[in-house]
């Protein structure tokens, strides 16, 4: 399945994707399950969920160090 991430402020990512969580796919991103919430139609969903939907969208919570 082609998913596509959208970082807000910060661009749109496409992946292939067989068997993956949102972990995962915030990992191809190199953002952390801490620093964010993923977004599936406006609603937040929990990273160790299998994906199950085509557009993603990666809210950054904590930015800078």
């Amino acid at each position: 399945m082609r998913v596509t991430v959208e970082v807000v402020g910060e661009g749109v990512h496409e992946f292939d994707v067989d068997s993956a969580s949102y972990a995962d796919l915030l990992e191809r991103v190199d953002l952390s399950p801490h620093e964010v919430s993923v977004m599936v139609d406006g609603r937040p969903v929990p990273e160790d969920q299998p994906v199950e939907t085509d557009h993603v969208t990666v809210l950054r919570l904590v930015q800078g160090g």
